[in-house]
């Protein structure tokens, strides 16, 4: 997938029309599956194809909690919102299932 499809599909998943802001957050969740699939690697820095809609999921997930960054509770008119860290959670994207090899664990 190339950094064009990705940013298509971000600006169509969250309506952001700021290229350098859709930009920003690509870069940070592909360092953030970069490292969670190869953590001993530091020499990986672009992502890997079978992991490009997990970066695009990732900057998603990022640039939709803009704003409410570590909330851990929040009720107003019958919405709630909590979230499992600061960070993005390890249910998201498949994250947590990437294997340093490139394979996806049992």
């Amino acid at each position: 997938m190339t950094d064009a499809e990705k940013l298509k599909m971000v600006k169509a998943m969250t309506g952001e029309t700021d290229e350098d802001t859709l930009s920003t957050y690509l870069s940070i969740a592909g360092n953030k599956v970069c490292r969670k699939a190869y953590p001993f690697d530091p020499a990986v820095t672009a992502v890997p194809d079978q992991y490009a809609h997990i970066q695009v999921e990732v900057a998603v997930y990022l640039l939709n909690k803009r704003g409410a960054e570590g909330q851990t509770a929040h009720s107003e008119n019958g919405i709630s919102r909590s979230y499992e860290d600061g960070d993005v959670p390890p249910t998201l994207g498949h994250c947590s299932l990437c294997r340093r090899d490139g394979r996806l664990s049992a």
